[in-house]
């Protein structure tokens, strides 16, 4: 094992020797703990930044030790020291600011201590080589979370936030126990790799079965729908531990589907099931987004719809764009949690742009039309540079293009200005450009290390259309919001969308509304 390799491996060590002397001195005003805290970030995102050039010149590498399902291995390869490289970054952040955020609090010491110990738990996640190291840090991770929403014990809510997380993570972590038993037993290994590799000659039933609980432990981990509502009730922790949940534990779900690729693309009904239950998650948590008034429970709910649309990018074979999604809604959801307080107004201006040109029907269909036909020259251009690329490829471009319609609706309304109509003409263009682009920089950078895009057969092709007919009809929706909004029978829907229909109460009453009334 090379020193590169042993450093990057080595990443947790920092944190977690300063959460243990954190931990020591659990008050306020710890000393210099803080600052502490934050070079023990920098230099564990200094060690993975080695690993990723050992990736670079030698390749992926692995570290074992054991056998059989107790197997302890660590995997260094370009998905893990992207996830590595993404978590280390972002955990320098989120000390950074809460050297400032924190400063006064009565257990400053004990949040410095526990973030630490999440970090390192994080990181042993994204290396993890065998069945026994995922479990473990899956376990480890759930542990420090759930005492980071307990950071204000004393309130209700906080404590309701955690005992909801606690049910929903741990059910996820009794799926991954049992999938990783039925993938043991099938496969006669507990390393993560060899599993690839043999699902390539086929997988049995009992791989199959595994692989259905490791889909159910990702849909609880990552929010999915039904079981959604305990991601937007977590704001009682601090703001660095929102941060912290929404840009990188939440991926935790998408990071699992994509570490078991083979063996999730290896069954057309395992792909299906992340078609449906993530573009349903996705199109339910946008719509529902769109009603709220609060800026952390608007970002909280735009988690929901971005966890939902990975897990059908994953459901879609096209893996390289669901890692890529991984590290850029990482970076948008941190920055935009630390900087929440100053998102107001500009959440503000997105809600009510100014009605410089309200689109009428035949504006939106105008748009519609347009958006569709401009995305279709950007992507005969790129494929006449670069090769054809999947339908799943192009099907998922034209569903971003539909998010730009509004934009391009109100450039093309009867009472818009030449400007604006060039302004959005050139918004369509570039949305359509970016997406090609980016593809092309996702495969170039994980293709090797996942598998291609699955060529789609009847059932492929079946979901490829509903996906495209599902947020077409929501972004026409979205488009004509101007219209509808307004309109009596529109207030009593809105509301009930803006409670998403009340599913997060149906689960409170179902397990007992989670009335704790003493600290935990």
């Amino acid at each position: 094992m090379s020193l590169l390799m042993s450093l990057c491996l080595l990443g947790p060590l920092p944190l977690l020797a300063v959460a243990v002397i954190a931990l020591g001195r659990p008050g306020m005003r710890p000393g210099s703990l803080p600052r502490l805290a934050e070079i023990a970030a920098l230099a564990s995102f200094a060690m993975t930044l080695g690993g990723a050039l050992h990736v670079a010149v030698a390749g992926a590498g692995t570290w074992s030790v054991g056998s059989g399902i107790a197997l302890v291995a660590v995997r260094l390869d370009a998905i893990s020291s992207t996830m590595a490289m993404l978590v280390a970054f972002i955990g320098w952040v989120v000390l950074r600011y809460s050297r400032t955020y924190l400063d006064g609090e009565a257990r400053e010491g004990a949040f410095l201590g526990l973030m630490l110990a999440t970090l390192a738990s994080v990181l042993l996640l994204v290396h993890a080589g065998s069945l026994a190291v995922l479990i473990a840090a899956f376990l480890a991770v759930g542990a420090g979370l759930r005492q980071l929403l307990l950071f204000y014990r004393g309130r209700v809510e906080a404590r309701r936030a955690a005992a909801k997380f606690t049910l929903v993570w741990g059910g996820g972590d009794l799926a991954l126990v049992l999938g990783a038993v039925l993938l043991w037993a099938a496969f006669g290994t507990a390393d993560i790799a060899a599993m690839a590799a043999a699902a390539k000659a086929g997988v049995p039933v009992a791989g199959h079965a595994g692989v259905a609980f490791l889909i159910l432990a990702a849909a609880l981990k990552s929010a999915a729908f039904p079981l959604h509502g305990w991601i937007t009730e977590v704001m009682e922790a601090p703001t660095p531990v929102s941060a912290l949940l929404h840009a990188g534990i939440i991926n935790a779900g998408g990071f699992l589907m994509i570490r078991f690729a083979e063996l999730v693309q290896a069954g057309p009904g395992s792909m299906a099931a992340l078609v449906i239950l993530g573009g349903f998650t996705a199109l339910f948590g946008a719509v529902v987004m769109l009603t709220q008034s609060a800026v952390k429970t608007a970002l909280a709910w735009s988690t929901i719809a971005q966890m939902g649309f990975m897990l059908l990018q994953c459901g879609l074979g096209l893996w390289t764009l669901a890692l890529l999604h991984i590290v850029a809604h990482s970076m948008y959801k941190a920055h935009a949690f630390l900087g929440s307080g100053e998102a107001v107004q500009a959440v503000a201006s997105i809600r009510r742009p100014g009605p410089v040109a309200v689109p009428n029907f035949a504006a939106v269909a105008r748009s519609f039309l347009l958006s569709i036909l401009l995305y279709g020259v950007v992507a005969t251009t790129f494929a006449a540079m670069i090769g054809p690329k999947s339908p799943q490829a192009l099907a998922l471009g034209a569903i971003l293009v539909f998010g730009v319609a509004y934009l391009v609706a109100q450039g093309l309304a009867d009472a818009a200005p030449k400007a604006l109509t060039q302004r959005t003409a050139l918004a369509a263009v570039g949305a359509a450009v970016a997406y090609f682009t980016f593809h092309r920089l996702a495969d170039a950078l994980w293709g090797r290390a996942l598998p291609a895009v699955p060529t789609p057969g009847a059932l492929e092709w079946a979901l490829i259309v509903l996906s495209l007919g599902s947020f077409a009809v929501v972004a026409l929706a979205q488009t004509l919001f101007p219209l509808w909004a307004h309109h009596p029978a529109a207030a009593g829907l809105r509301v009930h969308v803006a409670n998403g229909f009340y599913l997060n109460t149906v689960f409170d009453r179902v397990v007992g509304g989670f009335r704790t009334q003493k600290p935990l």
